[in-house]
């Protein structure tokens, strides 16, 4: 199954001020994970400053694949994920420092041996994700939700891995916010990571 390609509108201004469209077409950053062969980014579009500049600048979806969002920004992308074989679930984790690095953030990763799912992660940001076509799982370190399209899940910086456990590709929106730990929630992160 493969799924449609994303087409992109981008508005701007033209020098009188009037509203045109400064480009209609694929998106130019569309990138298929080395490591989790299937998983694809589809680059949408992202911010590096709040308030966010409304300007005609250049494309920011060009340039190296990046996780989380810029400090003070957004990024908005689609991902396509596959489903999870056995051969993954039982070797994945030994990929997923090459699968991080790939998407620019190594340090992401949180899969230990004893980890529910080998895409076991965490950025410092509020995600939003949500379920377009296909099915999902959501993988907490404690429980599991399972989601079909139209839900959506708020990720609030949380360890978590996207399960696919349905036999067939899934299609994900994400629009993702950078953020800053709450003080009592980034202790009790470090007191977890020096424990383990």
């Amino acid at each position: 199954m493969s799924f449609p390609t994303i087409r992109r509108v981008v508005t701007g201004h033209d020098i009188a001020g009037r509203a045109v469209v400064a480009s209609d077409g694929p998106l130019p950053t569309v990138v298929e994970i080395a490591a989790i062969p299937g998983t694809v980014f589809h680059e949408v579009w992202s911010t590096s400053e709040s308030p966010a500049a409304v300007n005609n600048g250049a494309d920011p979806t060009v340039g190296a694949l990046m996780l989380p969002p810029p400090k003070q920004g957004t990024r908005m992308r689609f991902v396509d994920i596959p489903p999870d074989t056995p051969e993954f679930l039982a070797h994945g984790a030994a990929k997923m420092h090459d699968a991080f690095s790939q998407v620019g953030d190594a340090e992401a990763s949180t899969v230990k041996a004893n980890s529910p799912h080998p895409l076991m992660h965490r950025t410092e940001s509020i995600d939003y994700g949500v379920v377009i076509e296909g099915e999902m799982t959501l993988v907490l370190d404690d429980g599991e939700v399972a989601l079909k399209p139209g839900s959506v899940v708020i990720q609030r910086g949380t360890n978590h891995a996207w399960a696919n456990r349905s036999g067939r590709p899934c299609r994900m929106l994400f629009v993702l916010i950078d953020g800053a730990y709450h003080p009592a929630i980034a202790a009790a992160l470090h007191t977890l990571a020096e424990g383990e």
